[in-house]
């Protein structure tokens, strides 16, 4: 028995779907809405077979009955965006490649792999360190060194002669309760986000994987940004990543306010926000 044509069935599909016409998904916390045609559009892929060979009651979904899908929802804009017109459009000094073509490669979309493997490995041959792409400040001699780097970075470390100079500031907000009793333990709060402010080529070299740039995406490696923070929220981590870096710090200070205290036990509960700067030269 000879098989059906996948673009037939979807389109046979597309009519006789279950599926309202308008599509909520929930893609990692990130919500998109789109068009039923859009996610058949590339017959074959992970959300052709989703909305083609799934029930509806089969699909996830979260707590308002939109379909959830467990992936990165920052870069699922980029998957949506090839699957409306095949097409791969990134903006510039974009730094997520190589993650975009692991979705790609989940989402089964062979032709957009194709296209970010080229760019991979063009950037791959460049070098990692995020900081050549830097051209605020320009030095002699500057390509002849990454030129010698690139050819003898699998032979030697990296020399920490040629690490750009620079600020880094690390922030984050605690709070702790205080009886009445000074004597009386504090009950603190755990640290809920540390901040990264500076520019972006240095935090990306520091903090590399564990660095959020959710809310900057699209940040070029000569701006300095203030809306990083990092994945995880133990500042002496962040503090011997800074040292391995060879960062010291110069400054730190430290604010605090008196936010809430509770009428019936006298507690107070204090709010800090505490900076500390790093520099490297």
């Amino acid at each position: 028995m000879a098989l059906a044509d996948p673009m037939s069935c979807a389109k046979g599909s597309e009519d006789s779907s279950p599926f309202p016409d308008i599509i909520e998904l929930n893609v990692g916390g990130q919500v998109y809405i789109t068009r039923l045609p859009t996610l058949l559009s590339v017959p074959g892929s992970r959300l052709w077979q989703m909305f083609t060979q799934q029930s509806v009651r089969s699909l996830a979904r979260d707590s308002k009955g939109r379909f959830f899908v467990d992936r990165d929802g920052f870069l699922f804009r980029y998957i949506l965006d090839y699957m409306r017109d095949q097409q791969l459009v990134l903006p510039e000094h974009f730094p997520e490649r190589g993650r975009l073509q692991r979705e790609a490669e989940y989402f089964m979309l062979p032709e957009l792999v194709k296209l970010l493997v080229p760019k991979l490995s063009e950037q791959n041959s460049l070098g990692d360190d995020p900081c050549q792409s830097d051209p605020e400040e320009p030095s002699p001699g500057a390509d002849a060194a990454r030129s010698l780097g690139s050819a003898t970075a699998t032979a030697a470390p990296p020399s920490t002669e040629g690490r750009r100079a620079g600020f880094i500031t690390i922030g984050y907000r605690g709070s702790y309760t205080l009886g009445r009793d000074s004597q009386t333990d504090a009950k603190f709060r755990r640290v809920a986000r540390i901040m990264v402010c500076g520019k972006t080529s240095l935090a990306k070299e520091v903090f590399g994987d564990t660095l959020n740039e959710s809310r900057d995406p699209d940040r070029p490696p000569e701006r300095y940004t203030s809306r990083y923070y990092l994945k995880f929220t133990f500042l002496e981590q962040a503090f011997d990543k800074l040292a391995d870096a060879g960062f010291h710090m110069v400054a730190c200070n430290s604010t605090g306010t008196c936010a809430f205290a509770h009428e019936q036990t006298d507690d107070r509960i204090w709010t800090s926000y505490t900076e500390y700067v790093f520099y490297r030269e």
